[in-house]
């Protein structure tokens, strides 16, 4: 699956962005989406993902409560709202998927997840 992300920017402290990523490919499935973020000089880092399905979602605790996952199953579409930017919230952030469930998978890290979309930045001033 080919997984095309938009919706980086350059906001202020306080604002709101969405992002979303759009996935396609010949004989579509989906078991689990995802959204992952790396800082300038840091590791990439989970931020959250959501079931297809049943739409289940989990966040990391420093998003939580800020950040919201959902997805459009016709338009092969998840999005990431994000309110009450920090500067800290500054990276590139990349979407994942996984077309396939598995009890191995730890899908809170990047090992969960066998397709990457480009990176997306987005640059949150104070």
């Amino acid at each position: 699956v080919q997984l095309q992300a938009s919706g980086g920017g350059l906001v202020q402290a306080g604002d709101s962005l969405t992002l979303s990523c759009t996935a396609s490919g010949r004989r579509f499935s989906m078991y689990i989406m995802g959204w992952f973020r790396q800082a300038p000089g840091k590791e990439r880092e989970f931020v959250a993902r959501i079931t297809w399905t049943g739409g289940s979602s989990f966040y990391a605790d420093s998003v939580k409560g800020r950040f919201t996952i959902s997805r459009d199953v016709p338009k092969n579409t998840v999005y990431l709202q994000m309110n009450s930017l920090k500067p800290e919230d500054t990276a590139d952030y990349y979407c994942a998927a996984n077309q396939y469930y598995s009890a191995r998978h730890d899908y809170t890290a990047e090992s969960g997840y066998g397709s990457w979309g480009p990176g997306t930045l987005v640059t949150v001033s104070s």
